[in-house]
């Protein structure tokens, strides 16, 4: 009996890759699906297509090196790290220190406009405290007169000794003391386009003057003598000026001290920059 010939294998592709295929297709757009719905971090991103224009597929024999220590290997057992590999790029509302970008004060407006307006002041008003202390200098006043900027940069204030301008418990101005403070006017008349208040302290010692029952009214007539005499010696504009007296109650020292008392008996001057001088 004649032996059966052997029937040729069918031409093409195994049946069984067909459905293989259509496997890869569908897990190909199961990752699309989870990629289109994350927040893609650009850098990651292009690592990714370059990792993939190196190695056309990543399927293929060997290993493609993605970032620092990820890695694409053959067959499917990859798919998972490619999946933790997407989850990392839709976490792009934290910053690589792990804090999020919503906490950058630079994204909150009302902070940013008030950290504006801060340098603006401070930009100003330091401008206007080298200013002065230059010209104190050159007036050769420096060492009577204490200059600093106030926290929120509104205003460079200058202070003088009550005991240096004032007999104890008087609020008339020493004669011994009207040439330095008429050069003090002289440098203040430069700002006078600027608000300049003027601020009278004194320590907590009880007043026993015929003149004054209180530190407030002490503190009130020292503040206007020396506007008196800025404003009818020196020339200074009284529209763009205020004063007051704080009395006992805004010690810089403490008062339990002979020094300390010395201290808070002053006069404040402040010069506002012309963005708080409305």
């Amino acid at each position: 009996m004649a032996k059966k010939k052997q029937e040729d294998a069918p031409k093409g592709s195994p049946a069984w890759m067909a459905t293989f295929s259509d496997l890869m297709n569908l897990l190909l757009c199961f990752f699309v699906l989870l990629f289109s719905m994350s927040s893609v971090d650009a850098n990651k991103w292009n690592e990714v297509v370059q990792s993939i224009n190196s190695s056309f597929s990543i399927f293929t024999g060997g290993y493609t090196s993605v970032g620092e220590g990820l890695l694409i290997g053959s067959g499917t057992s990859q798919l998972s790290d490619l999946d933790e590999y997407y989850q990392s790029m839709g976490q792009a509302s934290e910053d690589k220190n792990g804090e999020d970008i919503n906490d950058n004060p630079s994204d909150n407006p009302e902070q940013s406009i008030e950290d504006k307006i801060y340098q603006a002041n401070k930009g100003e008003t330091e401008k206007i405290l080298d200013e002065i202390s230059e010209n104190l200098d050159m007036a050769n006043i420096s060492g009577y007169v204490d200059i600093a900027m106030d926290k929120a940069a509104r205003y460079v204030e200058l202070t003088v000794s009550g005991g240096f301008l004032f007999d104890s418990g008087s609020a008339n101005i020493k004669d011994s003391v009207k040439p330095i403070l008429s050069k003090l006017g002289d440098v203040l008349k430069i700002y006078d386009k600027y608000m300049i208040e003027i601020i009278g302290h004194t320590d907590n010692v009880p007043m026993y003057s015929v003149e004054f029952r209180s530190n407030d009214e002490l503190s009130s007539g020292r503040a206007i003598s020396v506007k008196n005499y800025l404003v009818n010696v020196k020339g200074l504009d009284i529209k763009t000026m205020k004063w007051s007296g704080r009395g006992e109650y805004d010690p810089v020292a403490s008062n339990a001290t002979p020094e300390g008392r010395a201290r808070n008996r002053r006069v404040e001057i402040r010069v506002y920059n012309s963005l708080n001088s409305d």
